[in-house]
């Protein structure tokens, strides 16, 4: 029978057939695959959470949480002092006030009662955050935070954050939301040695965890962000602000959270916080070089206040042992020994600070920071609250030898530029409001040389410097030689070559390093070794950067050692050293703070004394200290210069500075224009030095056995602002603030990248 086809029935509709995909379509996912995708990836996901929370085991919280010492060294290898001695009392949520555990969930948790272990959203948010570059943010809740501090390190791992995790979830589900509260509490780093709140109450209050207020509990929740820079009794002045700022915070949090009202909030002030005390072994100078390294460690991000609350770290210093113990003889000899603050109420107020470096390296090599750390914390060696007086003129003399800077006659600036040096005299050239002033004693020298003007620190003369370099150049060679951009007072003012800039002792012995060192700045350093579990761990490398050129640094020197050896410079009884030394003197206004910062070229060292009220930590002056009548940079300060470095060089060679180097920039050529002013005595001799019986004031020392016509008396003074040299030697001149020339440009050609400090 033969086949038939069965025809298709026109009058029925025709089955749809599913396109072929082609093109870049087969690469689209249909809904089938979507589908799967996700139930895979869930299926996943579930078994690798199942698989972390079976394998990952809460470890022994007693055991990790139990903080080791930690063990400074000197660079030769002898103990200075071991710490670490965990200073921790664990109290429950009962006697720990409501206000103070608001305020460190309003400062850290917010959500904390109402969330789970882990916040996913905080954690992605911080890990994006990280990840475009936006720096290292916190993302943890309390719980996780807890974990932290008692079952793991704070390293910032990836295998770290994923058991922080597991843990956090396993501890959720078997503790309470106040268990973990109490044990974050507890377990939480508040700087001061203290570990928990208990501790921390103590430690900056002198009260109980139970009774501390709403203000107070602000402040310690605050710390918990940056314990040592928010710690207003030692923190730099931004420092202090960024921890009244988080204050704030904190409380305007637990007003938003309803946990304080409006009313109590705006009637609460900030909280007066004790001074701290220092631990067991940190008495004498050792508190002091441990509380210096620890600023080191911290503030170039080595490591974490907790880390090192933690333990376990050995930090061998560059402090010399030897030097060590020589400058706090020096400071014990030469003024400690003269002191009866019994009897002299002067006394009682004297705080002396001293830093030595090496100016080839920026080791600091030794460090005094005051009578001892158990009685006086704050370390004078590295606080930033006392005025540096002359001793920052070296700084605008600097400024204006590399710019090339001009009179305002047109005449280029060296050391045997004349200037008028009459008392009060107003500086010519600037825009700004008038400034005039005053010399030591109001004495009025006429015309004389600028280094005349460096040995007898004249305030007008340097007045004038500093504007004829011009104040912006001035400030951006003042941070080019090693001070921090944010130093208290460095601000492009009449007065900045004055020093009414506040740098630290250490600071200041890196700008004169710098000079000493050709111009090469390296920002001073005194940790040079540090190991934790018997493996080394990386320090910063010490960058080096051409502040200044080798012309100016050694001009520079040349000017500052007539300072010295001039009879009648101020720092004259530097002299007894027998060596090579370069240095200044200064003296601010009413003595509340004297300086001698000196340099042979082995070495570099600063000594500053603070006048500083035992009673209320006010600046008074230091004038009658010892009995000596008016304070200068020149009695003290350079009395312990001298007799320490006399031991710190005993036996090494006797070396003499570097030839300043030829300047090969264009001769300035014949002055154009003669100063507006006459000078305050007649012109063509300078003024004799000072008689004995006239002291410095404010910027400005001379000293008492009189004499002298400045370091080469047979130079010829010429008229005010010309140089009597014109187009030769560019010995720089001692720095001022403002004398009439035109501002030079900030820039300085060939200057490599500008260290913040």
């Amino acid at each position: 029978m033969p086949r038939t086809t069965q025809q298709a029935d026109p009058s029925q509709p025709r089955a749809k057939r599913r396109p072929r995909r082609t093109g870049w379509r087969r690469l689209i996912p249909t809904w089938r695959m979507t589908l799967v995708g996700l139930l895979t990836s869930t299926l996943l996901g579930v078994g690798l959470f199942v698989l972390g929370i079976t394998l990952v085991k809460v470890p022994d919280a007693h055991a990790a949480a139990t903080a080791q010492s930690n063990t400074w060294l000197y660079q030769d290898g002898s103990l200075i002092t071991r710490t670490g001695q965990t200073n921790r009392q664990n109290v429950g949520l009962d006697r720990v006030s409501p206000a103070a555990q608001h305020a460190a969930l309003a400062a850290e948790d917010r959500n904390f009662y109402d969330e789970g272990a882990v916040n996913l959203k905080g954690m992605t948010r911080a890990a994006l955050a990280t990840v475009s570059g936006g720096g290292t943010q916190g993302g943890s809740t309390i719980t996780q935070q807890y974990v932290k501090n008692t079952y793991l390190n704070q390293k910032q791992t990836v295998s770290r954050k994923v058991k922080e995790v597991f843990i956090a979830i396993k501890v959720d589900a078997t503790q309470s939301k106040d268990e973990v509260l109490a044990g974050y509490l507890n377990t939480s780093y508040y700087g001061r040695g203290a570990y928990g709140i208990q501790a921390a109450a103590q430690a900056y209050f002198g009260v109980d965890a139970a009774q501390l207020t709403p203000a107070q509990g602000a402040y310690l929740a605050a710390l918990l962000n940056a314990p040592s820079a928010y710690d207003v009794s030692t923190a730099t002045p931004q420092g202090k602000q960024n921890a009244v700022n988080r204050w704030n915070w904190v409380l305007d949090g637990m007003v938003q959270e309803k946990w304080l009202s409006a009313e109590d909030r705006a009637a609460i002030t900030f909280p007066e916080v004790l001074k701290p005390r220092s631990a067991p072994g940190l008495s004498g100078q050792a508190g002091y070089l441990v509380n210096a390294a620890t600023d080191y460690l911290t503030s170039h991000g080595i490591l974490t206040d907790a880390q090192l609350a933690q333990g376990g770290y050995t930090v061998k210093l560059s402090v010399d042992a030897e030097r060590q113990q020589q400058l706090q003889g020096a400071v014990t000899r030469q003024l400690t020994d003269n002191l009866k603050p019994d009897s002299r109420k002067p006394d009682a107020a004297a705080q002396a600070g001293a830093v030595s470096l090496d100016p080839k390296t920026g080791a600091v090599v030794a460090l005094y920071g005051g009578t001892d750390a158990t009685k006086h914390w704050i370390n004078n060696a590295t606080r930033q609250d006392y005025q540096v007086g002359s001793t920052f003129k070296p700084i605008a003399l600097a400024a204006a030898l590399d710019s090339g800077a001009r009179t305002q006659s047109g005449q280029r600036i060296t050391a045997d530029t004349v200037y008028d040096g009459s008392n009060r005299r107003p500086v010519q050239g600037g825009d700004g409001v008038p400034f005039a002033p005053k010399n030591e004693g109001e004495r009025g020298y006429g015309p004389i040389t600028l280094q005349q003007a460096t040995d007898w620190s004249v305030n007008s003369v340097y007045a004038q410097l500093a504007q004829d370099a011009g104040l912006e150049t001035v400030r951006d060679t003042a941070i080019a030689l090693g001070l921090p951009a944010d130093t208290p007072g460095l601000k492009a003012q009449g007065a900045i070559p004055l020093g009414v800039a506040s740098p630290s002792a250490m600071e200041m012995a890196g700008v004169y390093a710098t000079l000493d060192n050709d111009g090469k700045q390296i920002t001073p350093w005194l940790v040079g070794s540090l190991e934790h579990g018997g493996e080394q761990m990386a320090l910063p490398e010490h960058k080096v950067t051409q502040a200044v050129s080798k012309q100016t640094a050694r001009a520079v020197t040349s000017i500052l050692q007539g300072v010295v050896s001039d009879a009648g410079g101020t720092g004259f009884r530097a002299q007894e050293l027998g060596r090579p030394a370069a240095g200044k003197t200064g003296t601010t206004d009413d003595a509340r703070s004297v300086y001698f910062v000196g340099y042979t070229p082995e070495l570099v060292t600063a000594v500053g004394l603070f006048g500083q009220d035992p009673a209320d930590g006010s600046q008074v002056s230091l004038n009658g200290v010892g009995g000596a009548g008016s304070a200068a940079g020149g009695r003290f300060p350079a009395q312990i210069w001298t007799d320490y470095m006399r031991a710190a060089l005993a036996g090494q060679p006797v070396r003499s500075f570097a030839n300043p180097v030829a300047d090969r920039r264009p001769p300035a050529g014949t002055p154009t224009a003669t100063p507006s002013t006459a000078p305050a005595t007649p012109s063509g001799t300078p003024s004799a030095a000072p008689t004995p019986s006239e002291r410095p004031s404010w910027g400005g020392e001379r000293n008492q056995s009189g004499g002298g016509q400045g370091r080469n008396p047979s130079r010829t003074p010429a008229t005010p602002g010309t140089s009597a040299n014109p187009g030769g030697s560019s010995a720089a001149p001692d720095t001022g603030t403002d004398q009439g020339a035109t501002p030079a440009a900030t820039g300085r050609p060939g200057r490599t990248a500008v260290p913040a400090g």
